[in-house]
């Protein structure tokens, strides 16, 4: 290479004035000029947005799962994003890891609390992969979350307007999944609450297992209050056995699960755009 030739590299180095301009083209072929873009070198790919699933023997959680990534899809189509699951659903999390190659990821779990997955399972997985991966926080609490049980909710025929008697009456069972971590029931009451204030009655959370009260312990509490206009509000993320029995011991309505709601896309979005943000400072003081 020639002094009159310079490498590419510093020719895209040299072009941020307009003297710097005139030097690094001084003698060039006007061919060599078409070779930089006038925005300069392009900014690298943002990491890959990867959902994680838990993984289901029934069919309509994997059908969720795909609804959803197809509204993050639609909502920033420039973003690359994969789904990987981490039990009983293929692609498993580790496989869809594997395939990245050395892509950077932010791990987002369409998971509502804290728990064994989000604490143990999802971080060794990610540290066993080629590249880097950063875990983003799990979807709940937050009030997206609230919006999209609300909805669900009212399309399964909650009175969007409520007379203080009927008030009285009612309640909202906050049916989740359940773990014996505390910081699982900790997100869980986090959302009642939220919950609760947009509606302006009483909510319990309650679980399908691993944790108390149980569904049905939870409405007999409220009836013994007085309480027996009681829906109970689906705190899972797809279908699935323990969103069906939940559902089935309302005494009088009971919500879908969150599904593909367009907050739920929206939510995951927030994550990784807050995962990407603290990796990039790590990046920055490191």
């Amino acid at each position: 290479m020639t002094a009159s030739h310079p490498p590419r590299s510093q020719s895209r180095v040299h072009l941020d004035g307009t003297a710097h301009l005139m030097e690094s083209t001084s003698g060039e072929p006007a061919g060599r000029l078409r070779l930089v873009s006038p925005a300069g070198p392009r900014r690298p790919a943002p990491p890959a947005l990867v959902l994680v699933a838990h993984g289901s023997r029934d069919p309509r959680a994997l059908s969720t799962a795909r609804a959803l990534m197809a509204r993050v899809r639609e909502l920033r189509p420039a973003l690359a994003v994969h789904l990987g699951h981490i039990e009983l659903n293929e692609p498993l999390l580790p496989d869809t890891l594997a395939a990245l190659g050395d892509t950077p990821g932010i791990l987002v779990p369409l998971l509502l609390s804290r728990g064994y997955h989000v604490k143990q399972d999802i971080p060794e997985m990610a540290a066993a992969a080629p590249a880097r991966a950063h875990l983003a926080a799990p979807l709940g609490p937050h009030p997206l979350l609230v919006d999209t049980v609300y909805d669900r909710l009212t399309e399964a025929g909650w009175p969007t307007a409520m007379d203080a008697a009927t008030r009285r009456t009612s309640a909202v069972v906050l049916a989740a999944a359940g773990s014996r971590d505390p910081d699982s029931a900790t997100d869980t009451r986090r959302t009642a609450r939220l919950l609760a204030a947009r509606l302006g009655v009483p909510v319990i959370p309650a679980y399908a297992s691993a944790a108390a009260p149980t569904v049905p312990t939870a409405l007999r509490a409220l009836a013994a209050r007085g309480r027996h206009r009681v829906a109970v509000a689906s705190y899972f993320t797809a279908p699935g056995r323990f969103a069906t029995q939940c559902a089935q011991a309302a005494p009088w309505i009971a919500s879908a699960p969150l599904g593909a709601h367009p907050a739920m896309a929206r939510l995951i979005l927030h994550r990784y755009d807050q995962a990407r943000a603290t990796a990039q400072a790590e990046l920055a003081s490191a």
